[in-house]
């Protein structure tokens, strides 16, 4: 279950980062498909990979500390690579 954490984090975070492309084509360009794709993957991604973050915090019991700066990674760019490469790579599956 961490490996499937690890890929929708890296996912969730190159997601994050590709919205940084899509909102100003969208708003400066006048393209707006391209940020409803990415934005419609981001949002799917970001809820798959809280309730994934939640649901090890609970069948791990991983400590308070951990579960919210797992959580909090995902509002930051570049966070959740951040996450992965400092936790959930150390940990087992």
């Amino acid at each position: 279950m961490i490996n499937n954490l690890r890929v929708i984090a890296i996912l969730e975070g190159i997601s994050y980062l590709l919205l940084g492309i899509t909102m100003p084509l969208k708003y400066l360009l006048e393209m707006p498909k391209p940020n409803y794709y990415v934005g419609m993957a981001h949002g799917v991604l970001f809820i798959v990979y809280c309730g994934l973050v939640v649901f090890l915090a609970i069948k791990k019991n991983w400590k308070l500390k951990l579960t919210l700066f797992s959580l909090a990674a995902s509002l930051i760019p570049f966070g959740t690579f951040y996450a992965d490469w400092k936790w959930f790579r150390k940990m087992k599956s």
